[in-house]
Order: C-alpha cells, then structure tokens, then sequence
C-alpha cells in the first residue's frame, strides 16, 4: 500500500523501494493539489485501466505498477490485486491525467483534500481523523399507543 503525505500546496506519493522498482520511477510522485479536479474511490481499478502500459510492471489480476499511456493521456498506476482504491483526475498536470492508487485510505484522502491544511506535509489519515465527523441522528421508533374501544 503506497503512503500519501498531503500538505497546503501538494499530494505526494510515497514508495517503497519495492514500489519504485516496479514502476520505474526513481524518486515519489508529487501532485500539485490546484491539479487535482475529482477523487473517486472503487472496489475494482483494474476496470480504470485505459491504453497499454508503458514502464512499469503488470501481472494481470495481481499487480500493475508505473505508466499507462492511452490515446493522449498518461496515467500513473500502482494496483495490486482485487483491494479498495481510488481514481484521482487531474488537469493541467504535465506528467499525468489520471492517479490510480491500491490504498486503504482513499476515504480518509477524500476527506482530507476537502479541509485546509498546514504547510508542513502529512499522512492522510493524521489530517482526516482531525476533521469533524457527521453524526447520523438515530431514528426515533414510533410511540404505540393503545386503541380506544
């Protein structure tokens, strides 16, 4: 699972020494937060999946790791197997369209992206934990009155 950091100005995406080996990438991801347009949480990214892979790994049904580039578009993909993820547009972005992350927390991003942040980066379930929760109000049962007879 990758790790986000989200600060003021950025998304950032954080891998493991596994995770840049199978995508080709040398350093983490960095996303400008003015670029991110919709966040979308799925049970199954495999059916985001658009073009061919470029660099990077893919292992259908287990595991699709790096560059996916489409008829002008370029994604960056990480999935493995069959696990929650999330989709995330981007606009204006150089290097890619299109974010799709294996992660637990995808909600916890929605979340987080919707409150203002501090300066200095952190992980996404830190910031979305201090955000308040709406709490549902418990329906009241109906009140049984006898009949009159």
């Amino acid at each position: 699972m990758v790790t986000l950091l989200l600060d003021q100005t950025q998304l950032e995406i954080v891998l493991s020494p596994i995770e840049r080996a199978s995508t080709f990438h040398r350093s983490n991801v960095r996303i400008q937060r003015e670029h991110i347009t919709r966040v979308q949480l799925t049970d199954d990214a495999w059916t985001w999946l658009r073009g061919v892979p470029g660099p990077g790994t893919y292992i259908p049904g287990i595991l699709a790791a790096g560059t996916w580039k489409g008829a002008g578009t370029t994604d960056f993909v990480l999935i493995r197997r069959r696990r929650p993820s999330v989709v995330i547009d981007l606009d204006g972005n150089e290097q890619y369209q299109r974010l799709i992350l294996t992660t637990r927390h995808g909600l916890a991003l929605t979340q987080a992206l919707r409150l203002e942040v501090t300066d200095e980066p952190a992980d996404v379930t830190d910031i979305a934990s201090t955000a308040p929760v709406a709490v549902p109000k418990q329906r009241q049962r109906p009140v049984i009155r006898p009949r009159p007879v």
